[in-house]
């Protein structure tokens, strides 16, 4: 019997005042409660890597940098990612896109879900690493939660909201259900389809 796959889930904001703490406590509870996964948090805050200035690609160099190495190696003990994700100014942020540039080898073949908050659900910025995790040889997943409008602000502390992502569960619990199914098929097929 196949062991239960292993996925990262991925903390893309760095800020200090950052909300992502809680949709990653809350998406690690969901996945428990699932079953089917085994995940750890990776925080980018562990990796603070350099803006990318390796001679190319770790696809076709070995990187130098010891960060991006530990990076690499972290990311390579994963079947699978789920990226919580932070929409800023219409993408994704900055030390995310820079964490992503910084591997390649350990991406590929390896599913993709997101978690996404901002005015419009971070829909803006789960499109654009959808597009980018298809050039680094994931599979995005079709399902995604995406807290976003009123619900946003309703939980979001920094606006006064709750921090209780329990307050609008009707909104995300349906699509976590369906992102953290379709992350486990992913992972197990993908996985066999490696071994």
């Amino acid at each position: 019997m196949m062991s239960k796959p292993k996925i990262a889930v991925i903390v893309s904001s760095t800020r200090p005042t950052r909300f992502a703490d809680i949709p990653t406590k809350w998406i690690v509870e969901k996945a428990a409660d699932h079953g089917e996964l085994d995940v750890e948090v990776v925080d980018l805050r562990d990796y603070p890597m350099p803006f990318f200035d390796e001679v190319a690609s770790n696809a076709w160099v070995p990187s130098v940098n010891e960060v991006a190495k530990a990076w690499q190696a972290k990311l390579a003990e994963f079947d699978g990612y789920i990226f919580v994700v932070a929409e800023y100014n219409r993408s994704i942020t900055g030390v995310l896109k820079n964490a992503l540039d910084q591997a390649y080898v350990e991406w590929a073949r390896k599913p993709a879900g997101i978690v996404a908050y901002g005015s419009v659900g971070g829909t803006r910025a789960a499109e654009h690493l959808r597009n980018i995790a298809v050039e680094l040889q994931m599979v995005p997943v079709r399902a995604g939660v995406h807290i976003g409008g009123g619900d946003f602000f309703k939980v979001h502390p920094g606006f006064g909201g709750s921090g209780n992502l329990a307050d609008i569960a009707g909104s995300i619990d349906g699509p976590a259900k369906a992102l953290l199914d379709d992350v486990t098929w992913w992972a197990k097929a993908t996985k066999a389809a490696r071994g």
